[in-house]
Protein backbone atom coordinates (compact mmCIF):
# COMPACT_ATOMS: atom_id res chain seq x y z
CA UNK A 1 0.00 0.00 0.00
CA UNK A 2 1.35 3.43 -1.01
CA UNK A 3 0.33 5.47 2.04
CA UNK A 4 1.34 8.78 0.47
CA UNK A 5 -1.01 8.09 -2.43
CA UNK A 6 -3.79 6.99 -0.07
CA UNK A 7 -3.43 10.17 2.00
CA UNK A 8 -3.64 12.29 -1.15
CA UNK A 9 -6.70 10.41 -2.40
CA UNK A 10 -8.63 10.76 0.85
CA UNK A 11 -7.72 14.43 1.38
CA UNK A 12 -8.85 15.30 -2.16
CA UNK A 13 -12.00 13.15 -2.02
CA UNK A 14 -15.11 15.33 -2.59
CA UNK A 15 -16.85 13.43 0.19
CA UNK A 16 -14.27 14.99 2.53
CA UNK A 17 -13.65 18.39 0.94
CA UNK A 18 -17.34 19.31 0.66
CA UNK A 19 -17.61 18.98 4.46
CA UNK A 20 -15.38 22.05 4.92
CA UNK A 21 -18.27 24.44 4.29
CA UNK A 22 -20.06 23.13 7.38
CA UNK A 23 -17.84 25.44 9.45
CA UNK A 24 -19.10 28.43 7.49
CA UNK A 25 -22.78 27.49 7.73
CA UNK A 26 -22.87 26.78 11.46
CA UNK A 27 -21.20 30.13 12.19
CA UNK A 28 -24.63 31.71 11.55
CA UNK A 29 -26.32 29.75 14.34
CA UNK A 30 -26.03 30.02 18.14
CA UNK A 31 -23.64 27.50 19.68
CA UNK A 32 -25.37 27.33 23.05
CA UNK A 33 -26.79 24.09 24.36
CA UNK A 34 -29.40 24.06 27.09
CA UNK A 35 -33.04 23.53 27.93
CA UNK A 36 -34.35 20.69 25.82
CA UNK A 37 -31.32 20.63 23.47
CA UNK A 38 -28.78 18.11 24.74
CA UNK A 39 -26.62 18.04 21.58
CA UNK A 40 -26.85 19.41 18.09
CA UNK A 41 -24.10 20.29 15.57
CA UNK A 42 -21.40 17.65 15.36
CA UNK A 43 -23.74 14.71 15.82
CA UNK A 44 -25.51 12.60 13.19
CA UNK A 45 -28.75 13.78 14.80
CA UNK A 46 -29.68 16.52 17.25
CA UNK A 47 -30.64 15.19 20.68
CA UNK A 48 -33.69 16.71 22.39
CA UNK A 49 -34.70 16.03 25.98
CA UNK A 50 -38.13 14.40 26.26
CA UNK A 51 -38.64 13.02 29.75
CA UNK A 52 -36.99 9.63 30.23
CA UNK A 53 -36.24 9.46 26.53
CA UNK A 54 -34.69 11.70 23.89
CA UNK A 55 -35.92 12.67 20.46
CA UNK A 56 -33.38 12.39 17.64
CA UNK A 57 -33.82 14.83 14.76
CA UNK A 58 -31.82 14.78 11.52
CA UNK A 59 -32.07 15.77 7.86
CA UNK A 60 -30.20 14.96 4.67
CA UNK A 61 -30.29 16.26 1.13
CA UNK A 62 -29.21 14.12 -1.81
CA UNK A 63 -26.38 15.37 -4.02
CA UNK A 64 -27.47 16.74 -7.39
CA UNK A 65 -25.02 14.44 -9.17
CA UNK A 66 -26.76 11.37 -7.74
CA UNK A 67 -30.22 12.64 -8.76
CA UNK A 68 -28.89 13.06 -12.31
CA UNK A 69 -27.03 9.74 -12.43
CA UNK A 70 -29.69 7.49 -10.92
CA UNK A 71 -32.97 9.05 -9.74
CA UNK A 72 -34.26 5.76 -8.32
CA UNK A 73 -31.26 5.34 -6.04
CA UNK A 74 -31.40 9.05 -5.15
CA UNK A 75 -34.86 8.41 -3.73
CA UNK A 76 -33.82 5.15 -2.10
CA UNK A 77 -30.74 6.65 -0.47
CA UNK A 78 -32.67 9.71 0.74
CA UNK A 79 -34.44 7.30 3.08
CA UNK A 80 -31.42 5.11 3.86
CA UNK A 81 -29.05 7.91 4.85
CA UNK A 82 -31.56 9.32 7.31
CA UNK A 83 -32.20 5.92 8.87
CA UNK A 84 -28.45 5.43 9.25
CA UNK A 85 -28.14 8.80 11.02
CA UNK A 86 -30.66 7.72 13.67
CA UNK A 87 -29.14 4.24 13.96
CA UNK A 88 -25.67 5.75 14.44
CA UNK A 89 -26.93 7.54 17.56
CA UNK A 90 -28.19 4.28 19.03
CA UNK A 91 -31.74 5.29 18.20
CA UNK A 92 -34.84 3.77 16.67
CA UNK A 93 -36.20 5.59 13.57
CA UNK A 94 -39.85 6.64 13.88
CA UNK A 95 -40.99 8.65 10.85
CA UNK A 96 -39.84 11.02 8.09
CA UNK A 97 -41.01 14.04 6.12
CA UNK A 98 -39.73 14.99 2.68
CA UNK A 99 -39.27 17.97 0.40
CA UNK A 100 -39.56 17.12 -3.30
CA UNK A 101 -38.54 19.68 -5.92
CA UNK A 102 -39.31 18.76 -9.49
CA UNK A 103 -38.51 19.99 -12.94
CA UNK A 104 -39.02 16.70 -14.79
CA UNK A 105 -42.02 14.54 -13.83
CA UNK A 106 -40.30 11.40 -15.12
CA UNK A 107 -37.28 11.99 -12.87
CA UNK A 108 -39.58 12.78 -9.97
CA UNK A 109 -41.47 9.53 -10.52
CA UNK A 110 -38.23 7.53 -10.39
CA UNK A 111 -37.17 9.31 -7.19
CA UNK A 112 -40.54 8.54 -5.60
CA UNK A 113 -40.35 4.87 -6.60
CA UNK A 114 -36.95 4.67 -4.92
CA UNK A 115 -38.33 6.24 -1.75
CA UNK A 116 -41.30 3.86 -1.83
CA UNK A 117 -39.01 0.83 -2.09
CA UNK A 118 -36.93 1.97 0.87
CA UNK A 119 -39.95 2.76 3.05
CA UNK A 120 -41.38 -0.71 2.41
CA UNK A 121 -38.03 -2.34 3.14
CA UNK A 122 -37.13 -0.53 6.36
CA UNK A 123 -40.65 -0.02 7.67
CA UNK A 124 -40.10 3.65 8.56
CA UNK A 125 -42.93 5.76 7.08
CA UNK A 126 -42.91 9.12 5.31
CA UNK A 127 -45.76 10.96 7.03
CA UNK A 128 -45.79 14.32 5.27
CA UNK A 129 -43.65 17.01 3.74
CA UNK A 130 -43.72 19.55 0.94
CA UNK A 131 -43.70 19.48 -2.86
CA UNK A 132 -42.34 22.14 -5.22
CA UNK A 133 -43.99 21.18 -8.56
CA UNK A 134 -42.59 24.05 -10.66
CA UNK A 135 -38.83 24.20 -9.99
CA UNK A 136 -35.95 24.64 -12.41
CA UNK A 137 -34.22 21.63 -10.85
CA UNK A 138 -34.87 18.14 -9.45
CA UNK A 139 -34.07 17.52 -5.78
CA UNK A 140 -35.08 15.42 -2.80
CA UNK A 141 -34.49 16.20 0.88
CA UNK A 142 -35.70 14.21 3.88
CA UNK A 143 -35.87 14.85 7.63
CA UNK A 144 -36.27 12.09 10.19
CA UNK A 145 -37.38 11.70 13.80
CA UNK A 146 -36.15 8.92 16.06
CA UNK A 147 -36.00 8.08 19.73
CA UNK A 148 -33.69 6.52 22.31
CA UNK A 149 -33.42 6.12 26.05
CA UNK A 150 -31.63 9.12 27.53
CA UNK A 151 -28.63 7.23 28.89
CA UNK A 152 -28.21 5.07 25.80
CA UNK A 153 -27.41 7.65 23.11
CA UNK A 154 -24.17 7.08 21.16
CA UNK A 155 -22.57 10.48 20.51
CA UNK A 156 -19.83 11.48 18.05
CA UNK A 157 -17.97 13.81 20.41
CA UNK A 158 -17.21 11.40 23.26
CA UNK A 159 -14.30 9.25 22.02
CA UNK A 160 -11.73 8.63 24.76
CA UNK A 161 -7.96 8.16 24.69
CA UNK A 162 -7.11 4.46 24.72
CA UNK A 163 -10.32 3.42 22.96
CA UNK A 164 -10.19 0.80 20.25
CA UNK A 165 -11.33 2.08 16.85
CA UNK A 166 -13.77 -0.39 15.28
CA UNK A 167 -14.95 -0.45 11.68
CA UNK A 168 -18.16 -2.43 11.11
CA UNK A 169 -19.00 -2.95 7.41
CA UNK A 170 -21.36 -5.16 5.43
CA UNK A 171 -19.14 -6.76 2.79
CA UNK A 172 -22.12 -8.30 0.98
CA UNK A 173 -22.94 -5.57 -1.52
CA UNK A 174 -22.16 -4.00 -4.87
CA UNK A 175 -21.44 -0.68 -6.58
CA UNK A 176 -24.47 0.27 -8.72
CA UNK A 177 -23.86 1.38 -12.29
CA UNK A 178 -22.49 4.95 -12.44
CA UNK A 179 -22.23 5.03 -8.63
CA UNK A 180 -18.64 4.01 -8.03
CA UNK A 181 -18.52 5.38 -4.50
CA UNK A 182 -21.87 4.10 -3.17
CA UNK A 183 -21.59 0.56 -1.77
CA UNK A 184 -25.14 -0.81 -1.81
CA UNK A 185 -25.76 -3.45 0.85
CA UNK A 186 -29.53 -3.19 1.30
CA UNK A 187 -31.49 -2.91 -1.95
CA UNK A 188 -31.15 -6.63 -2.76
CA UNK A 189 -31.67 -7.86 0.81
CA UNK A 190 -35.02 -8.67 2.39
CA UNK A 191 -36.77 -6.51 4.99
CA UNK A 192 -36.10 -8.93 7.86
CA UNK A 193 -32.31 -8.71 7.74
CA UNK A 194 -32.02 -4.97 7.03
CA UNK A 195 -34.39 -4.17 9.89
CA UNK A 196 -32.32 -6.33 12.24
CA UNK A 197 -29.17 -4.56 11.07
CA UNK A 198 -30.87 -1.19 11.62
CA UNK A 199 -31.25 -1.92 15.35
CA UNK A 200 -27.76 -3.23 16.20
CA UNK A 201 -26.45 0.21 17.22
CA UNK A 202 -29.52 0.54 19.44
CA UNK A 203 -28.51 -2.71 21.14
CA UNK A 204 -24.93 -1.44 21.54
CA UNK A 205 -26.32 1.71 23.15
CA UNK A 206 -28.52 -0.26 25.53
CA UNK A 207 -25.51 -2.30 26.66
CA UNK A 208 -23.30 0.83 27.00
CA UNK A 209 -20.57 -0.79 24.92
CA UNK A 210 -19.34 2.17 22.85
CA UNK A 211 -17.98 5.56 23.87
CA UNK A 212 -18.64 7.12 20.43
CA UNK A 213 -19.98 6.22 17.01
CA UNK A 214 -20.84 7.53 13.57
CA UNK A 215 -22.24 6.06 10.36
CA UNK A 216 -19.86 5.84 7.40
CA UNK A 217 -21.18 8.49 5.04
CA UNK A 218 -19.86 10.40 2.01
CA UNK A 219 -16.33 10.95 3.41
CA UNK A 220 -15.85 7.16 3.42
CA UNK A 221 -14.76 5.00 6.33
CA UNK A 222 -11.52 6.78 7.22
CA UNK A 223 -12.93 10.24 6.48
CA UNK A 224 -15.88 9.55 8.77
CA UNK A 225 -13.48 8.52 11.53
CA UNK A 226 -11.69 11.83 10.98
CA UNK A 227 -14.94 13.72 11.58
CA UNK A 228 -15.56 11.78 14.81
CA UNK A 229 -12.05 12.43 16.13
CA UNK A 230 -12.20 16.10 15.19
CA UNK A 231 -15.48 16.58 17.04
CA UNK A 232 -14.10 14.67 20.03
CA UNK A 233 -10.89 16.73 20.12
CA UNK A 234 -8.86 13.53 19.80
CA UNK A 235 -6.49 11.80 17.41
CA UNK A 236 -5.55 8.27 16.60
CA UNK A 237 -4.28 5.88 13.98
CA UNK A 238 -5.72 3.33 11.56
CA UNK A 239 -3.79 0.24 10.48
CA UNK A 240 -5.04 0.03 6.90
CA UNK A 241 -4.20 -3.69 6.69
CA UNK A 242 -6.92 -4.38 9.28
CA UNK A 243 -9.80 -2.73 7.42
CA UNK A 244 -12.38 -5.32 6.26
CA UNK A 245 -12.79 -5.32 2.46
CA UNK A 246 -14.76 -7.47 -0.01
CA UNK A 247 -12.76 -9.69 -2.33
CA UNK A 248 -11.97 -8.07 -5.67
CA UNK A 249 -12.75 -4.47 -4.66
CA UNK A 250 -10.11 -1.76 -5.11
CA UNK A 251 -8.88 -0.60 -1.71
CA UNK A 252 -8.82 3.14 -2.45
CA UNK A 253 -12.32 2.99 -3.92
CA UNK A 254 -13.45 1.03 -0.87
CA UNK A 255 -12.22 3.41 1.84
CA UNK A 256 -13.63 6.41 -0.05
CA UNK A 257 -17.04 4.80 -0.56
CA UNK A 258 -20.31 5.63 1.17
CA UNK A 259 -21.33 2.48 3.04
CA UNK A 260 -24.94 1.37 2.72
CA UNK A 261 -24.39 -0.17 6.15
CA UNK A 262 -21.22 0.80 7.98
CA UNK A 263 -20.26 2.35 11.32
CA UNK A 264 -17.18 3.71 13.04
CA UNK A 265 -17.12 3.13 16.80
CA UNK A 266 -14.70 3.75 19.63
CA UNK A 267 -14.86 1.59 22.72
CA UNK A 268 -12.91 0.18 25.63
CA UNK A 269 -10.78 -2.74 24.39
CA UNK A 270 -12.70 -5.01 26.78
CA UNK A 271 -15.93 -4.24 24.87
CA UNK A 272 -14.64 -4.64 21.32
CA UNK A 273 -15.24 -8.37 20.96
CA UNK A 274 -18.88 -8.04 22.08
CA UNK A 275 -19.47 -5.20 19.60
CA UNK A 276 -17.95 -7.25 16.79
CA UNK A 277 -20.06 -10.26 17.84
CA UNK A 278 -23.28 -8.21 17.70
CA UNK A 279 -22.52 -6.98 14.19
CA UNK A 280 -21.57 -10.51 13.15
CA UNK A 281 -25.01 -11.74 14.25
CA UNK A 282 -26.53 -9.79 11.34
CA UNK A 283 -23.87 -10.62 8.76
CA UNK A 284 -21.72 -7.52 9.25
CA UNK A 285 -17.93 -7.74 9.54
CA UNK A 286 -16.32 -5.83 12.39
CA UNK A 287 -12.64 -5.34 13.16
CA UNK A 288 -10.44 -3.33 15.50
CA UNK A 289 -8.47 -1.16 13.08
CA UNK A 290 -6.69 1.29 15.39
CA UNK A 291 -6.57 3.31 18.60
CA UNK A 292 -7.70 6.71 19.84
CA UNK A 293 -5.04 8.96 21.37
CA UNK A 294 -4.65 12.59 22.42
CA UNK A 295 -2.51 13.74 19.49
CA UNK A 296 -5.32 15.49 17.55
CA UNK A 297 -3.86 13.93 14.41
CA UNK A 298 -5.23 10.98 12.43
CA UNK A 299 -2.48 8.81 10.99
CA UNK A 300 -2.49 5.84 8.65
CA UNK A 301 -0.07 3.01 9.19
CA UNK A 302 0.96 -0.22 7.52
CA UNK A 303 3.76 -2.14 9.11
CA UNK A 304 6.42 0.41 10.09
CA UNK A 305 5.19 3.00 7.59
CA UNK A 306 3.15 5.84 9.17
CA UNK A 307 1.67 8.91 7.45
CA UNK A 308 -0.38 11.75 8.92
CA UNK A 309 -3.72 12.11 7.14
CA UNK A 310 -5.33 14.98 9.12
CA UNK A 311 -3.78 17.31 11.69
CA UNK A 312 -6.62 18.88 13.63
CA UNK A 313 -4.16 21.17 15.42
CA UNK A 314 -4.03 23.26 12.26
CA UNK A 315 -6.71 22.09 9.81
CA UNK A 316 -10.37 21.06 9.70
CA UNK A 317 -12.79 18.68 8.08
CA UNK A 318 -15.98 20.24 9.45
CA UNK A 319 -14.44 22.74 11.86
CA UNK A 320 -16.36 21.21 14.76
CA UNK A 321 -14.27 20.68 17.85
CA UNK A 322 -14.60 21.14 21.63
CA UNK A 323 -13.22 24.70 21.44
CA UNK A 324 -16.40 25.86 19.71
CA UNK A 325 -18.26 25.80 23.03
CA UNK A 326 -16.27 27.84 25.60
CA UNK A 327 -16.14 26.32 29.06
CA UNK A 328 -17.22 22.83 28.01
CA UNK A 329 -14.84 19.90 28.14
CA UNK A 330 -16.55 18.25 25.20
CA UNK A 331 -18.46 19.81 22.34
CA UNK A 332 -22.20 19.16 22.49
CA UNK A 333 -23.12 21.56 19.73
CA UNK A 334 -20.75 20.96 16.81
CA UNK A 335 -21.01 18.90 13.66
Amino acid sequence: MDLDMLVSEIRAHPGVTRKHTISEVISFFPKTVGGTVLASYGEDAAVLDYGDTVLLLAADGIMESLVKANPFFAGYYSILVNINDISAMGGVPMAMVDVISMKDEKVCGQVMRGMEAAVKKFGVPVVGGHTHPDCMYNAVDVAILGTARKGEVIYSHTAKEGDDIIFAMDLDGFFPEKLGFAWDTTSKKGPDIVRKQMLIMNEIGKLHLAHAGKDMSNPGSIGTLGMLLETSGKGGYVDVSRIPIPEGVDFVQWVKAYQGYGFVLTALPSHSSKIIELFGSVGVTGAVVGKVDGSKTLSLKEGKDVKVLFDFNKEIITGCDPAMVPGQSVCKSCG
